[in-house]
This record gives C-alpha cells, sequence and structure tokens, in this order.
C-alpha cells in the first residue's frame, strides 16, 4: 500500500502533472499485469507494478519512459526496501513522515502525499508544492502565500491542515493563472554531432 501511493508520488516530484501521469501510465502499461477479471481484459485494465518487477525495469527505459535520473535513482531506493515501508501504516503519522524522509530523495512534499494517500493523514499538508501555498493563501487572503506563510495560515486547522487543502482544491478556488504555461522538457539524452 506505501509503496502504491510512493511510486507515482515519485514520479510527480518537480514536474508537471501531464508528465507525471504520462510516465506512470508507460510504466504500468510496460512492467505492469493485465488485473484479474474478464472485465478488466476487456478494459485493458492493469495492475501497477510489484517491487520484483520494478526491480527488472532497466536504467534506460525510465528516461523512455520520461523519468529522469534523480526519480528514477529515488524510486529504486525505495523498491529496495520496499517491505520495512510498508510497515510504516503501523506507526503514527509523524514517525512515518520521520522514516520517509530517511529515504535520498524523499523530502517534505512527497512525505506529505505518501501520507495522505496510503495512510489517510488528514494534516498531511503538501509543502513544497508549486500551486499549493498559492492557491490556498489566495483562497484564504485573496494574495499568493509561501510555505512559511501557509505554515502560519493553517495551524488553526491542525490536525486537519489536508482537508483544508483538499477543500480549497475540490472548490475550485485557485489564484488567477497569466502567462504562457511551461513546455514539457525531453528527459531522453541528444545525440552529438
Amino acid at each position: 500500500m506505501v509503496l502504491d501511493a510512493l511510486v507515482p508520488a515519485i514520479l510527480e516530484q518537480k514536474v508537471t502533472g501531464k508528465e507525471a501521469f504520462a510516465s506512470y501510465r508507460r510504466l504500468v502499461r510496460a512492467y505492469g499485469e493485465a488485473a484479474p477479471g474478464a472485465e478488466a481484459a476487456a478494459r485493458r485494465l492493469m495492475v501497477a507494478p510489484t517491487p520484483e518487477q520494478l526491480r527488472s525495469v532497466p536504467s534506460w527505459a525510465w528516461l523512455q519512459m520520461g523519468v529522469d535520473h534523480s526519480r528514477s535513482r529515488t524510486l529504486m531506493g525505495a523498491v529496495r526496501v520496499a517491505s520495512a515501508l510498508e510497515r510504516l501504516v503501523d506507526v503514527p503519522c509523524d514517525e512515518a513522515d520521520r522514516r520517509l524522509r530517511t529515504l535520498p530523495g524523499i523530502g517534505i512534499w512527497t512525505s506529505a502525499e505518501v501520507r495522505a494517500r496510503a495512510m489517510g493523514d488528514a494534516d498531511a499538508v503538501s509543502f513544497g508544492d508549486y500551486h499549493v501555498a498559492k492557491d490556498i493563501g489566495w483562497a484564504m487572503t485573496g494574495k499568493p502565500v509561501d510555505d512559511e506563510q501557509l505554515a502560519v495560515l493553517l495551524e488553526p486547522y491542525r490536525p486537519h491542515r489536508l482537508r483544508i487543502q483538499v477543500l480549497v482544491n475540490q472548490a475550485g478556488l485557485r489564484r488567477p493563472r497569466r502567462g504562457p504555461r511551461m513546455t514539457l522538457p525531453n528527459h531522453l539524452p541528444t545525440r552529438a554531432g
């Protein structure tokens, strides 16, 4: 359960949602298994890869799936300790946060995403997210804020700070967006010559 939440969270690090979802889709299609049942087969539903299947992914395949070296290294490090990660559901969320963040490449954002998805931690705010602080700040004060200001704004809602994040998102309360969109990078190496 924890690894099932951690893999997509790692793939979502420092990229757009569109890039992350495409990478995860490619990973599941290439290395997952068909979901059981006739209905699932008819719909081509897939089950996410197991730790053993993830270990079999060659380094070059990550690049083809749009996953840079930093994220693939983080993911493979997590796969090596998959059984220990699964035991995190039995410890308090603060302790799970501490243990997750001991893994190279796992920081405050990734830990919060995993605790929210796998453990139901109602206080796991996505600090470090490109949009979260700005959007919640705009919804609550009429202006974007940074992570430090967001922590102050959300403190009265502890231990339910994630619920505020979810409510703001579900209500569609986002700051106005202006300017050009980012172009999606290509993680494949270029050929010289």
